[in-house]
């Protein structure tokens, strides 16, 4: 999209069912999983470039021997940085000892890293919290090997507050208040729990060997419980993957569905994503073979790679997130790419009324590359319009037609053009806002000599408007020189008017653009004290319980159509230099549920939140607007 947001994060997991020996006789290499795993992450690239980190396991590893190993990176490139350090390490090996590289035991023992269970994350940072400490994955240490945690996550909590306090009831004092932290430390407390209880239960039963007890936790232990425990009071949108130390692992997807969660079984191997084409791509299996984390589930692997799927929290009505389908998850995902070109072809005849059915005079082009898809899904929209034209024109007549008019109707073909190219070497890294609006303006390129001057209609698809600021700032402006009487800007996704709170960079209400054009019209129209009312309303719910709070910034929105509302934000993105005429064209809720089926969270163009949390981080996101706080509305 135009304007970049960011996404947190992305999950790949791996547990290997098999001895290392077995991928060493198979595949070559003892290497295997780790190959694999640092192909399921840049495959996921997309989902997290400020950070990354791996962490593996070692199973049935001698005391005193390390069996966690975790690495962790901010380098500019850090998937590679992580696997090169891992890599340099194996690397030494061949370099002394090469015969100890085809022994897969041998490197289990002395080389770290060469565990049987892999977690690997990729993170996008929010709100300047970016550094080595927030990146995933979270370790938290025991010298009880069943009580060591690591997880990795694609999440946001929206009711920290509460659950830090859930922490402190129990007398833990943690040291950061983040949902990571929490998430961590809640699951940390029941796992101990669970390994107090059984060790109480083996006491009791007459084992006395501590060594042996040990075992038979870790064989007995009840994950299951332990994350429905955890998960109790969790208001959210999660796919969280742990290890335990021992080996037992999973992988949790919230009640809701929001976040993405995938995974594939065979008799070697359980692998989990954020997206299904990694794994497709990285152990060329077939579509169908794939399947996704039910919401309110955990996919749980047991230290003998047993796998059960089992329901830790009562599944909801099933909103996973459209802006998945839209923007974040790789198109290459098939179900994904049907998806986003529908979403083109659902906004044709919004399109063609704007250019007043004018083909001819009309240039069709899209501005980020991400918009690919959903614009060959409108030039098909578009074609299928020109042949019933074409059909209407030479069916539907009483006279002959001329030779002149027949060329000009089966010439008639919508005019595609690449109009705007991003410059990815031009960085605005001035600060002082009057220069750095200057660099931005030409972050775009143009292709000239494509637009009749003073004639054409250039019509630009992006897939989502949510500031509108570069389209303000650089790509209308550039769009401009071309000479269009018209610019339509079209936009495949409806008008973002809420604070994302489920792992999206999406959380101040000053920042979209549909707000700012309802709160223009509002004052406008002499109606501020709806703003007023609804401030007031948004601050006496902030002591309600999440569950008895509404969504009071709908109220903004009620006094006008959708299209009073992309008028008005054209109007707002409009630079005043410019002279071409610019028409905003949204997608429409009813048609992106048209395309998107079996994805209808939409919270953020609908105000509608799958969780009680969310109308609490909505109405706080509010009232921090109109104090002029700008600050993140949930942690």
């Amino acid at each position: 999209m135009s304007d970049q947001i960011k996404h947190e994060c992305g999950v790949a997991f791996i547990r290997l069912r098999k001895p290392l020996s077995y991928y060493q006789q198979k595949y070559g290499t003892a290497l295997y999983g780790l190959n694999k795993l640092y192909l399921l992450m840049e495959k996921q690239h997309n989902r997290g470039q400020d950070g990354a980190g791996v962490a593996t396991i070692k199973l049935d590893i001698e005391p005193g021997k390390r069996y966690i190993s975790r690495h962790r990176s901010m380098a500019s490139n850090a998937v590679a940085d992580i696997f090169e350090y891992i890599q340099k390490k194996f690397a030494d090996v061949e370099k002394e000892y090469p015969e100890k590289m085809k022994d897969a035991e041998w490197l289990k023992e002395n080389i770290s890293f060469t565990g049987e269970v892999l977690l690997g994350h990729l993170r996008y940072g929010t709100h300047g919290k970016n550094s080595i400490e927030n990146c995933h994955p979270f370790l938290r240490q025991n010298n009880w090997m069943t009580r060591n945690l690591v997880i990795a996550g694609n999440f946001n909590m929206t009711n920290v507050d509460e659950l830090l306090q859930q922490l402190y009831e129990l007398g833990q004092h943690p040291k950061e208040k983040a949902d990571t932290v929490t998430v961590l430390e809640k699951i940390g407390h029941f796992l101990d729990s669970e390994v107090q209880g059984l060790f109480d239960q083996f006491k009791r039963e007459g084992n006395d060997d501590n060594i042996q007890i040990s075992k038979m936790i870790g064989d007995n232990m009840d994950v299951a419980k332990i994350l429905r425990k955890s998960a109790k009071n969790w208001d959210g949108g999660y796919t969280i993957a742990g290890i335990l130390g021992h080996g037992d692992a999973f992988i949790m997807r919230d009640p809701s569905g929001i976040r993405p969660a995938f995974y594939y079984i065979d008799d070697e191997i359980v692998v989990a994503t954020s997206e299904r084409p990694a794994i497709q791509t990285a152990f060329n299996i077939p579509l169908d073979k794939i399947k996704e984390v039910l919401p309110g589930h955990a996919l749980i692997i047991k230290k003998d790679g047993s796998v059960s799927e089992e329901q830790f929290s009562e599944p909801k009505e099933k909103k996973s997130c459209s802006f998945e389908r839209i923007y974040f998850s790789r198109g290459s995902d098939a179900s994904i790419y049907r998806e986003r070109k529908q979403l083109g072809r659902l906004l044709c005849p919004q399109i063609l009324d704007a250019v007043g059915n004018d083909i001819k005079n009309t240039v069709f082009s899209y501005i980020p590359n991400t918009a690919e898809i959903a614009f060959y899904g409108m030039v098909e929209g578009v074609n299928k319009y020109v042949k019933q034209y074409q059909r209407d024109r030479l069916l539907n007549r009483d006279d002959k037609i001329t030779d002149e008019e027949l060329s000009e109707v089966l010439s008639l073909a919508p005019r595609v053009e690449k109009i705007a190219i991003k410059d990815v070497k031009l960085r605005t890294f001035i600060t002082q806002d009057a220069d750095r609006s200057e660099m931005v303006a030409h972050v775009y390129d143009t292709t000239y000599g494509l637009i009749n001057k003073g004639a054409d209609t250039l019509v630009v698809l992006d897939d989502s408007i949510v500031r509108g600021t570069t389209l303000k700032q650089s790509i209308l402006k550039i769009l401009d020189r071309l000479g269009p009487k018209k610019i339509v800007v079209v936009s495949s996704a409806p008008q973002i008017r809420y604070p994302d709170c489920y792992g999206i960079d999406m959380s101040r209400m000053g920042e979209f653009v549909a707000f700012e054009a309802a709160v223009s019209l509002l004052k406008e129209t002499g109606q501020e004290d709806i703003l007023l009312d609804a401030y007031q309303k948004a601050k006496a719910s902030a002591e309600l319980p999440k569950e008895d709070v509404e969504n009071y910034v709908k109220a903004i929105y009620s006094p006008f159509t959708d299209q009073q509302i992309s008028d008005r934000i054209a109007k707002i993105i409009t630079p005043k230099e410019i002279n071409a005429e610019v028409h905003v064209i949204y997608q429409t809720l009813d048609n992106l549920h048209k395309a998107c089926p079996d994805h209808l969270g939409d919270w953020y163009f609908s105000g509608d939140y799958p969780t009680p949390g969310g109308n609490k981080v909505v109405n706080r996101a509010f009232a921090n607007w109109m104090e002029g706080k700008n600050q993140r509305a949930y942690m």
